[in-house]
């Protein structure tokens, strides 16, 4: 795993002064890619990589170049086809001089063009260019495992794995554009191809894009296109599904370094394990961590699956020190972001890191097999609900489900003011109030605006459910689960993942991510794939004749962490002082009135907050180490 970044000039020779600086955009990287750094200077252009060796430690080394020194590449990522590839290449007259994976796919381009990403099995974010063409290409893998950012400043294409890599040009234009912000404080994060900053844009996955004459050209080259067509028994797609999760998990066990695994107490992370471990020669090394408080804890489930396995298993309870590790979170991510799991993937990656370079997880299982049954099967009744609701009544259901009653004081079982809402609206507006982790009236208060319930007011409505309303399928689950893939895991899962791994040089890979096995999940109908709304019912299947019963018989338990606790205890001090202080940035962004209101139920006891309040605080956070970080300007 790696960093990339680089400039071209659109017309002209590149400015000096640009020119200059990417050796400090290239060090701004430097904990993605702590072994080298090579940076490659052309008349119009420079790439810079920054070096994570994994394969071909002693002959991989980037920038690397074709034969005659016309095509350059810069790569962030795996190819896990690449000795495949390079056979096929060499067949049709390509000389190679490494045994990388990297000079596959420049290779590849050299034969195919823009369609060598469509025979790339992989992670990737990778940038090629041709001197004799003055020619950028630059594309990012399928589901989005590795990002890539762009932007252009005074004619001048700026590119880089994150943000940071961005700020060292001394053509960086910092303007923000807080237009999404109801967006970021419902979803926990800036949507793609959007950031919060309104010069810079997310490259988004499965897509390309091309610099040529002076001009920018993005392209989608991938999407999942077929849905609900396997129509084989469930023992015949059982049967598949082993077959073809195995082979990518082997796949995914090239490396030069020390290669291990995350392992929870749920069946994604153990079935990952379990074919690992089928003819490893020695006990494959997992890792898990747990928080004091029981409802944020696996590691008993964990240390089962570890014992049936015969992993060389290290598991930890940690006790955040918050203070000294929040501004190394937020920091890594380069604009806002409110998933407070990112919390314990930083201390479960900083754990891994000690025993190994490579992770394999259990990302995705979620998402392509129904493991979300809070949201999935609310989604599935209510969809039955709705169709035998007349139309005529669905304004006065929606009026019941605004009144009715949402403390957490009521029994969990009589909260029924979402499901009313839902009902009474169209199913993509239900997916919509769902995925919010607060609900667009309260994102809407924190405004100072008017709560207004309906969620298709939302600015970031249309962008979030347009997959679910593109989806092919019949069937309301597969549409949810397809805008899932789409939306929360490209923008949260996997950017989550990415960084906080990133940030300890540990490379993440993720076998149930793996564009056949995503694929083959949609082929496969609701009806298989989760009988009588069984949430992950195949992977489930899998998982009986493997882990054991304490394992596959317990409910999902998200990967948390207690920031509830957090805010209302221990750390109630220092979000009040960073969020009402003097120099406070929400103060000026939100209403100060509301978030003081939301503070003082939660510490008080009478309300929980924990979502809104994290989010708050990781925007105030973000506000306050993009004004203190420096911007280095010189090598």
């Amino acid at each position: 795993m790696c960093g990339i970044c680089g400039v071209v000039s659109l017309e002209g020779p590149l400015d000096p002064a640009v020119r200059h600086a990417v050796p400090a955009m290239t060090h701004a990287l430097r904990h993605r890619g702590p072994d080298g750094q090579g940076v490659k200077d052309f008349p119009q252009a420079v790439l810079g990589h920054r070096r994570l060796a994994i394969i071909d430690r002693a002959g991989g080394s980037q920038p690397l170049a074709n034969e005659d020194g016309t095509v350059w590449i810069t790569f962030n990522g795996e190819v896990y086809n690449h000795h495949d590839l390079r056979r096929t290449l060499i067949g049709r007259g390509h000389q190679f001089r490494t045994v990388s994976d990297t000079e596959a796919i420049l290779h590849a381009y050299e034969e195919y063009g823009a369609a060598c990403v469509d025979r790339l099995e992989g992670m990737f974010a990778f940038a090629i260019y041709d001197t004799r063409r003055h020619e950028l290409f630059i594309a990012r893998d399928r589901l989005g495992k590795k990002p890539l950012f762009y932007a252009v400043f005074n004619g001048v294409l700026h590119f880089g794995s994150e943000i940071k890599a961005l700020r060292p040009s001394p053509l960086w234009d910092d303007a923000t554009d807080l237009s999404a912000l109801e967006g970021y404080l419902s979803l926990g994060y800036f949507l793609a191809p959007g950031t919060i900053y309104r010069h810079v844009r997310k490259l988004e996955p499965g897509h390309w894009m091309r610099l040529r004459n002076g001009q920018i050209e993005v392209r989608q080259y991938w999407d999942v296109e077929e849905f609900d067509s396997d129509r084989r028994t469930e023992a015949a797609v059982s049967q598949a599904l082993e077959t073809t999760l195995r082979a990518v998990t082997q796949e995914r066990l090239e490396s030069e370094v020390p290669l291990g695994a995350f392992l929870s107490g749920g069946i994604d992370s153990g079935l990952v394990v379990a074919f690992m471990s089928e003819g490893a020669a020695d006990p494959v090394v997992t890792t898990s961590v747990g928080f004091g408080d029981l409802a944020h804890n696996e590691l008993d489930r964990a240390q089962l699956t570890a014992a049936r396995l015969g992993t060389r298993h290290y598991a930890e309870v940690v006790q955040p020190d918050l203070h000294s590790v929040l501004d190394t979170v937020v920091s890594a991510f380069d604009e806002p972001f409110a998933d407070s799991s990112a919390i314990p993937t930083y201390y479960v990656s900083e754990m891994a890191r000690r025993h190994v370079t490579v992770a394999l997880s259990g990302d995705g299982g979620d998402e392509a097999f129904g493991g979300y049954s809070f949201r999935y099967v609310p989604h599935a009744l209510e969809q039955r609900v709705r169709g035998y609701l007349p139309t005529a009544m669905r304004p006065w259901v929606s009026k019941m489900g605004g009144r009715w009653p949402r403390s957490t004081r009521v029994p969990r079982a009589l909260r029924w003011g979402n499901l009313l809402e839902n009902v009474a609206t169209e199913p993509e507006a239900a997916y919509y109030a769902d995925l919010c982790f607060l609900k667009p009236a309260g994102a809407r208060l924190l405004q100072g605006r008017a709560p207004d319930r309906d969620p298709r007011q939302s600015p970031v409505y249309e962008a979030v459910t347009a997959p679910y309303r593109r989806c092919r399928s019949r069937s309301v689950l597969q549409r949810a689960q397809y805008a899932d893939l789409k939306i929360y895991l490209a923008n949260d899962v996997l950017v989550k993942v990415d960084r906080m791994s990133m940030v300890h040089g540990l490379e993440v890979r993720c076998p149930l991510l793996d564009r056949r096995i995503v694929e083959f999940a949609f082929r496969v109908p609701t009806e298989t794939k989760m009988p009588r709304l069984r949430p992950k019912y195949l992977l489930r299947q899998l998982a009986y004749r493997r882990l054991p019963a304490e394992v596959t018989s317990a409910p999902k338990h998200g990967f948390t962490a207690p920031v509830g606790k957090w805010i209302g205890g221990d750390s109630a001090d220092a979000f009040r002082s960073d969020v009402f202080g003097p120099q406070s940035f929400v103060s000026t962004a939100l209403d100060a009135g509301v978030v003081r209101r939301l503070f003082d139920e939660h510490v008080s006891g009478r309300a929980e907050h924990s979502y809104a309040l994290w989010a708050i605080w990781a925007l105030e956070r973000w506000s306050r180490v993009t004004r203190t970080e420096p911007v280095r300007t010189g090598a």
